[in-house]
């Protein structure tokens, strides 16, 4: 990789630390020449992501509430009028009340199941209609799934079904903006000791878990996500749309667990 993003502008969304993936995408798409954006949600975070930005040369950050149509507003203006147009948006934003990420998934709340699927679901579909706008020439945009869409996954519940949602809606955002050259794909890493990983009841068990089963023998690492991420975003994924790319050391294969851990 060599100045695979050069000339290319786009919106992180999603970085909470320097430990979240969001990060590990936006530090490899900064390192290939994409120039960044990134959002935030309140001062806290905000005072969290300013640091990292500037060390990739960012000093655009918008705080942006996803669940508010102004906000949203505001922040592709802001793009738009910095800018002009923009060539890939990173979709690392998901939430549930911690307490229904445990116990019976039966009993989750209607409250909690609707603001779960708004924030990790619809938010994704509301930025691609911003984003795609501001993407005359085509572009990229990703999101961030999880295997619990499709395997149930202790302790994930309401979650897996926001991210099945999520899924779908990126099939279905790949088939609108297609037209537009405009590709659409989800990045499903296995279990990322993250900030939002830890949210997760039982989260070292199963890295512990997935790191002895995978067929790599490993959990996926920040830099192998960027990687995958800045791949999806430049010129080499112009053909790659509508899929859902594990980066799990294999994992998603497996049936059963190897044999010496059976």
């Amino acid at each position: 990789m060599a100045g695979w993003m050069k000339g290319k502008r786009g919106l992180v969304m999603g970085v909470a630390n320097e430990r979240s993936i969001a990060w590990g995408i936006a530090k490899t798409l900064a390192e290939e020449g994409a120039e960044l954006a990134f959002s935030y949600q309140g001062d806290a975070f905000g005072k969290r992501v300013e640091p990292l930005a500037a060390s990739v040369g960012s000093d655009l950050l918008v705080d942006v509430d996803v669940t508010n149509d102004a906000s949203m507003d505001a922040c592709f203006a802001t793009l738009k009028e910095r800018w002009g147009t923009m060539d890939f948006l990173i979709h690392a934003i998901a939430f549930s009340d911690k307490t229904e990420l445990t116990g019976r998934f039966i009993n989750t709340s209607r409250g909690n199941f609707q603001n779960s699927l708004t924030i990790s679901c619809f938010s994704f579909i509301d930025v691609a209609r911003r984003a795609s706008e501001l993407m005359p020439d085509g572009g990229s945009l990703i999101t961030l799934t999880f295997q619990g869409s499709n395997r149930v996954s202790p302790n994930y519940n309401v979650m897996g079904v926001a991210k099945a949602a999520l899924e779908s809606a990126t099939r279905y955002l790949a088939n609108d903006l297609g037209p537009q050259k405009v590709r659409v794909n989800a990045i499903s890493p296995g279990p990322m000791k993250t900030l939002a990983g830890a949210a997760i009841g039982g989260a070292r068990a199963t890295y512990r878990h997935t790191e002895e089963n995978a067929p790599l023998r490993a959990n996926a690492t920040l830099d192998a996500i960027g990687g995958t991420a800045a791949w999806l975003c430049s010129d080499f994924g112009a053909s790659t749309t509508g899929e859902v790319i594990h980066v799990d050391g294999g994992y998603h294969v497996l049936g059963f667990p190897q044999p010496a851990n059976m």
